[in-house]
């Protein structure tokens, strides 16, 4: 997000509301010498960008706020919903050859193992298919089930769960991607994923000001 870029006036009402805050519009009016109508632009500004907040019959006062600790803000309220991706699933009774070829096509480092009604069962990264590309086994007829990450292992996001919680998670867990999903009476159904990358692009949104 670029920096906002305040004018003289509207750097001097944070000076005279941080030192006499809370004050009235009138009361700023005075000490510049004029209008309450000639600053009420001015005002309205500061109070949308986050720089003062205003109270009924209290008046004005600085929030202490910055830009950049409003793009925080912005950040800890975006939700998954907003940035998840389509989910690249296999069938759990796939074998992990098919896996591997899976991964390669789609470009991705996580895949996610379903059964017919598309409730997850298991992770795959790319460490377990390389895993099990080491070892001495026929890769076409050893299935997913076998090398996967099972419940309650999995590491799971819902879509209305904030990009940052999610974040860390990824980072706490040292992993590329979990699984969106919803509740369902056959289990949970996976709906979408989210990844570092999902992450990223959110915050390259932000400070390219897209998302204000």
């Amino acid at each position: 997000m670029r920096e906002i870029e305040l004018t003289k006036r509207q750097t001097q009402i944070l000076e005279i509301v941080k030192n006499n805050g809370p004050i009235t519009g009138e009361h700023i009016a005075d000490q510049l010498a004029l209008t309450r109508a000639t600053l009420r632009p001015d005002l309205a500004i500061l109070t949308m960008t986050g720089f003062l907040e205003a109270r009924p019959r209290v008046g004005y006062y600085y929030t202490g706020r910055t830009s950049g600790a409003q793009v925080i803000d912005r950040i800890k309220k975006l939700t998954v919903k907003e940035f998840q991706a389509i989910p690249v699933v296999v069938d759990r009774s796939s074998s992990v050859y098919d896996a591997i070829v899976t991964m390669f096509l789609e470009d991705v480092g996580t895949l996610f193992v379903v059964d017919q009604n598309s409730i997850l069962t298991g992770v795959l990264s790319r460490k377990d298919l390389l895993r099990a590309s080491i070892g001495n086994k026929d890769l076409h007829t050893l299935p997913v089930d076998i090398i996967m990450t099972r419940m309650p292992n999995i590491t799971i996001c819902y879509k209305d769960d904030t990009i940052y919680n999610v974040a860390k998670s990824l980072i706490e867990k040292q992993i590329d991607a979990v699984p969106v999903v919803r509740e369902s009476e056959h289990g949970l159904e996976v709906i979408g994923r989210f990844t570092k990358t999902n992450f990223t692009r959110a915050i390259v949104d932000l400070m390219n000001n897209d998302m204000f």
